[in-house]
């Protein structure tokens, strides 16, 4: 949050001096895309950086520029996933902060559960499919740093969070019947309508508008401050800023939600599944 506040005053000072993203990027021998991330918070900024910065924009105000000096200092501590740094790449260090710092999170996944949601069995079944780490402290590692990003869900003043399930992720069975049972449970339990909503798009609804693959819609308190949409693929995450491609991601999610089952409907369908995954005689058929 100090970095969002930093940035966003960054930002107004720079559009004070008429002084293009490019031109302040040169200044600090970076790209736009990092003058991007730091006024949007999603980067840090040297001390260095920022007396260069101020220096462009022409700040003569001593206060206001320690006050930004300070909210930088301040804004470079090291944040709980620091001891697994060895282990995240920036692009996921970025995803976490962007994650954090958020009011509300928009979540749509086609195949899998979402991390802020997994049981620790279903984690480290999960990352021991998606990674190529082959020691168990590796593992255990990847497992910590997805349970530890449950704790924005329970701190005093929680996002809100609405999760877009297909049928598909809660029928497959990730880790076998029980992990799988364990998992289902753990979304009834967890659902609670405004403020943590989950909802399934049946298969009987046949095409919808989520075909296209999972995305994460993430807002923030400051009005300055834009949303933002994240994609996975097989190498990283991408983010998206701009006005047009984050309407239509909004856009999609309204249709998915309008093609979804509501929220209590969906916690029939997933009780159901779960009881199937629990019947010893029959075993789960799918």
């Amino acid at each position: 949050m100090r970095r969002r506040r930093l940035g966003s005053e960054l930002r107004r000072l720079r559009e004070a001096a008429g002084v293009t993203s490019e031109q302040a990027a040169e200044r600090i021998g970076g790209d736009k895309s990092k003058i991007s991330r730091q006024e949007n918070g999603r980067q840090g900024v040297t001390k260095l950086e920022i007396e260069a910065l101020l220096d462009l924009y022409e700040v003569s105000d001593a206060k206001l520029r320690t006050a930004l000096a300070t909210l930088a200092r301040e804004g470079r501590r090291k944040s709980w996933w620091a001891p697994y740094s060895d282990i995240l790449d920036e692009r996921f260090q970025e995803h976490l902060s962007i994650e954090s710092d958020a009011v509300r999170m928009l979540l749509f996944q086609p195949l899998l559960i979402p991390g802020l949601l997994q049981t620790r069995e279903y984690a480290e079944v999960s990352i021991r499919g998606e990674t190529d780490s082959t020691s168990d402290g590796q593992v255990d590692s990847h497992v910590s740093v997805r349970l530890g990003r449950q704790r924005v869900l329970q701190r005093e003043n929680p996002p809100q969070l609405v999760c877009i399930l297909d049928e598909a992720a809660i029928r497959r069975c990730i880790g076998g019947p029980k992990v799988m049972a364990g998992q289902l449970h753990k979304l009834i339990e967890v659902n609670n309508p405004p403020r943590l909503s989950i909802q399934v798009v049946p298969f009987s609804q046949g095409s919808h508008a989520g075909l296209d693959g999972a995305f994460s819609i993430y807002s923030y308190p400051d009005p300055m401050d834009l949303d933002v949409v994240s994609l996975g693929y097989l190498d990283g995450l991408l983010y998206l800023e701009e006005d047009g491609p984050v309407e239509r991601y909004k856009l999609a999610f309204d249709q998915l939600r309008s093609s979804a089952l509501p929220s209590r409907q969906s916690m029939d369908l997933i009780t159901q599944v779960a009881r199937d995954l629990e019947k010893p005689e029959d075993g789960y058929t799918g």
